[in-house]
């Protein structure tokens, strides 16, 4: 692996740093704080930075057609106001919140939010993934312990979900014109022995121009390009060890942007990694995607 150059794009470090998120018009960045429950902007020339809390902890966050961003939240959907800083509700959580939260998701081409959740416990597969359209939230039994890398394909015919628990991402087909999910394919298993060469599991993720998945291996400080058929293309090592999720941005969608997490971490490893939680920025020669917004 080479040691790619890479950027601290905000250095003030989060406890778990998640769903990167560029917003195009506003030349900025959004991300989350899921324990530090916040949400973060960065944006401009100057690197402005705004934030925001929240009542409970975000899972992820999309852009809203409309305005704002949908927040994903432990207690359910809602919409914040950049603006004034104004919550409002959309939906309410349909799980034992004492026991389940809404984790890593991003919306489709037709503007439905689609989001998994994470059972805390984390000794069963009593996760989940939603779809949530136009208010209307959607089951689709996909059972999980740990919801993520939620992503399509630039064509819309190919939904991705990774269950980092299992260390393994599945490959589905998708009719993006009625948000059905049909035949399952494995995309990626990983080893789950972590007593030798351990390369991490398969966390947040985003998918490139090329219709290539980029995903945030955690534990295993890298990040994976791999091809619409599994292949391993590219391998990004980190100067950290946690890395959480990606995201594409800049003019040309050629900064990617990756987010981590030092959270219960060890301190030995925090000492090796002091970057542990930033946000850090790489320039890629693929441009990324443009991430749909929700549609109220």
């Amino acid at each position: 692996m080479v040691m790619e150059e890479f950027r601290t794009a905000y250095d003030t470090p989060m406890q778990v740093g998640e769903s990167p998120l560029w917003h195009a018009e506003e030349a900025a960045l959004y991300w989350i704080d899921i324990p530090g429950q916040a949400v973060h902007r960065l944006r401009g020339a100057i690197s402005e930075h705004t934030s925001w809390a929240m009542p409970s902890e975000p899972g992820c966050i999309a852009r809203c057609a409309t305005g704002g961003l949908v927040v994903a939240l432990r207690s359910g959907l809602v919409l914040l106001d950049t603006a004034s800083g104004a919550l409002t509700q959309l939906v309410d959580a349909p799980y034992d919140r004492s026991k389940l939260r809404f984790n890593d998701g991003r919306c489709d081409a037709a503007g439905r939010l689609w989001t998994g959740t994470i059972y805390e416990p984390r000794d069963q597969q009593l996760g989940s993934l939603f779809s949530i359209e136009r208010g209307v939230i959607r089951d689709h039994a996909l059972p999980v312990t740990v919801s993520n890398g939620v992503a399509f394909s630039p064509d819309n015919s190919t939904l991705y979900h990774a269950d980092t628990t299992a260390h393994r991402i599945t490959a589905y087909d998708f009719n993006v014109s009625n948000g059905s999910v049909g035949a399952a394919r494995l995309f990626k298993q990983f080893s789950t022995d972590k007593s030798r060469d351990y390369g991490g599991r398969p966390d947040g993720a985003a998918v490139d121009s090329e219709g290539a998945y980029w995903c945030a291996m955690f534990e295993g400080g890298r990040i994976l390009r791999l091809s619409p058929a599994g292949e391993i293309l590219r391998e990004i090592s980190l100067p950290l060890r946690c890395p959480t999720m990606v995201a594409f941005g800049g003019a040309d969608l050629r900064t990617l942007y990756i987010t981590s997490a030092r959270h219960n971490r060890p301190a030995h490893e925090l000492a090796q990694y002091p970057l542990s939680g930033c946000v850090l920025s790489l320039q890629v020669d693929v441009a990324g995607r443009v991430d749909a917004a929700y549609i109220r």
